[in-house]
């Protein structure tokens, strides 16, 4: 039933993105434009709210990835990115992550993450950090290079209660690196990230049970996962990207690291001068000690 929905989702889209005249083709849109590599003037907005839907019913262990089936786990997760320009060179912009969480254990269906059922036995729910924010560009002459510096601040008391995972309870100071490259004509664009995370927290503390009673999994570890996004735009309002991620969690604390390899795709379209619509599927196609699944995306971004 999801696959069916998204799949309806993307092509309404697509003739929607085809069928209309480009009227304005010799002016770039927002989406052509305002790549994460840009920053904003002073006095402009960026609001992007972005959900992410994960759902997985295998797990991967041990450095060959020995494959085990289990019951379906399905992570919501929607973050709200708020980022205004200060600077009249549009050289440094602040902003305030906000992100919410809705998880599912124990085989439940994937959409019932949208029922926020509470703190039972197969489901959490919640405001889980936020993080103040800087974006800038460190290179004179590069303006097609930036970093997004944020620390992000936990809002959970606990990463596991239930044997419900909701997210991690350490402090996270996370840099990402953003560059975009545009190609003669218009039509095709790269870009690339490498987003490092820097994991604190206390070492994680289980009671006797072994249920956790404090700590964080990924306490001091560093999580790198760089990405790269080839984008073909038909019209100036309208674009198709595919995309290739790796993740790989390094020398945590805990004596635990993961990997995981990613590939997928999706469409951007310039809903108004303001306002355009994402929509993005990825397939996790590898890893180690961690999930195999697949996410569904859909985002609405405002710039003004």
């Amino acid at each position: 039933m999801m696959k069916k929905t998204l799949t309806i989702l993307l092509l309404t889209i697509s003739l929607v993105g085809f069928a209309q005249e480009d009227t304005t083709e010799n002016k770039k849109s927002n989406i052509q434009t305002y790549t994460p590599s840009k920053l904003l003037s002073s006095g402009q907005w960026d609001i992007k709210w972005f959900n992410n839907l994960y759902t997985e019913t295998k797990d991967l262990f041990g450095e060959n990835g020995a494959k085990q089936d289990k019951d379906r786990e399905t992570f919501f997760t929607s973050t709200l990115d708020v980022f205004t320009g200060i600077s009249a060179n549009s050289k440094l912009n602040v902003g305030l992550l906000l992100e919410f969480r809705s998880n599912v254990v124990g085989g439940r269906d994937a959409l019932d993450v949208f029922k926020f059922d509470g703190e039972t036995n197969s489901a959490r729910s919640g405001l889980t950090s936020f993080a103040p924010a800087i974006k800038f560009n460190p290179i004179k002459g590069v303006g097609n290079f930036t970093i997004q510096t944020a620390f992000h601040i936990p809002l959970i008391d606990n990463e596991t209660e239930n044997n419900v995972f909701l997210d991690q309870k350490g402090f996270i100071f996370q840099n990402r690196f953003f560059y975009d490259y545009s190609f003669s004509g218009g039509k095709w664009q790269l870009f690339s990230e490498l987003n490092s995370e820097f994991n604190f927290g206390k070492k994680l503390e289980r009671d006797s049970s072994g249920i956790q009673v404090g700590g964080s999994f990924a306490n001091n570890s560093l999580r790198l996962t760089p990405g790269v996004f080839l984008s073909y735009f038909p019209s100036s309002k309208f674009t198709v990207l595919g995309l290739i991620q790796h993740s790989q969690l390094i020398d945590a604390g805990n004596d635990f690291s993961q990997d995981f390899t990613a590939l997928g795709g999706g469409l951007k379209y310039q809903l108004t001068d303001v306002l355009n619509v994402e929509t993005l599927y990825t397939g996790f196609v590898r890893g180690n000690d961690t999930g195999l699944g697949q996410s569904f995306n859909i985002g609405l971004r405002a710039l003004f």
